[in-house]
């Protein structure tokens, strides 16, 4: 594949020219070259731009990607983990949150948070001091395999 210039790269990858400059500002991409004053870039180039945006779009920090594509084994290894660890954390939440809601719900009273005599309880529970994960232990065994009551 032959060079292409900056803004050709920008529409093939559908970002603006900008995000591209910026990239290389930040030291995530370098043009292959220049050609006629303007940016250029090759196939290389172009995968680490795929790179970074298909995280950037996952919401993984650039930091994240950059260490990925250019740090040292075993400080990309950790950056990535730490990163898992992180996302693990948010989807168990996420997930909690879809049961806590899926039960309102589902529950015939017209105003679950103090109508619904589970909820309330539930409520009452954190009231009195239990921690969410206690509480998610007693009230939902399934959520000790979301990581939830550790």
């Amino acid at each position: 594949m032959e060079p292409i210039p900056i803004g050709e790269a920008a529409r093939l990858l559908g970002m603006n020219a900008s995000a591209l400059r910026y990239y290389e500002e930040r030291g995530l991409v370098a043009p292959a070259g220049r050609s006629g004053g303007r940016r250029v870039y090759g196939r290389q180039e172009l995968r680490r731009l795929v790179f970074l945006r298909m995280l950037q779009q996952l919401g993984v920090p650039l930091e994240t990607a950059g260490a990925v594509l250019d740090a040292p084994g075993e400080e990309w290894r950790a950056a990535v983990g730490e990163r898992i660890e992180e996302l693990d954390e948010v989807i168990a939440r996420a997930r909690a949150a879809q049961w806590v809601l899926g039960h309102a719900l589902e529950c015939p009273a017209e105003h679950p948070a103090r109508d619904c005599d589970h909820l309330v309880g539930m409520l009452d529970q954190l009231l009195e001091g239990y921690t969410f994960a206690q509480l998610a232990a007693e009230h939902e065994p399934r959520w000790t395999s979301l990581g939830l009551t550790e």
